[in-house]
């Protein structure tokens, strides 16, 4: 028996360079438009390296706020922004150099000396259970396939 999860998204190409994305198991008008930003695109949605910034930091935010409801802190919420740097690679490449995340925990109270513990030990933890910020620190395998028509080769 294998441990491992499957998730997919299916991209449909709208117009110019927006597509559509659909996630398995959520529903179809839970859909997201995917746009590049101008002058390529309209910036009609999200592009994907902002895309990636949002899954980083909902996974950050995510994980911190597992740890502290599971250390029975009594917080409100999590926020995060997260930014995502692009810059050209030694090959002329725009690529993504690095991601900066800040997580707030919300408490609608002051703090007390114990949930501060329980924060601090959160503190070292969370980042090692974001299951996007690990596998994108120790890069991920992407293989690729093009379908190809018949009678055409690549």
């Amino acid at each position: 028996m294998s441990d491992e999860t499957v998730h997919r998204v299916t991209l449909r190409h709208v117009r110019d360079f927006e597509f559509s994305a659909t996630f398995e198991g959520v529903s179809p008008e839970r859909q997201v438009l995917l746009d590049e930003r101008p002058p390529l695109g309209e910036g009609r949605g999200p592009n994907p390296s902002s895309l990636l910034a949002a899954a980083v930091g909902n996974c950050l935010a995510a994980s911190l706020l597992f740890c502290l409801k599971k250390s029975r802190a009594d917080i409100t919420g999590v926020d995060a922004s997260a930014e995502v740097h692009i810059s050209k690679n030694e090959a002329g490449r725009l690529r993504i150099s690095h991601i900066d995340v800040d997580v707030t925990p919300e408490f609608d109270h002051v703090v007390s000396a114990d949930e501060a513990s329980r924060l601090a030990r959160c503190g070292t933890l969370f980042e090692e259970f974001c299951t996007v910020t690990q596998s994108i620190r120790q890069g991920i395998v992407v293989n690729v396939r093009v379908g190809v028509p018949e009678g055409a080769t690549l």
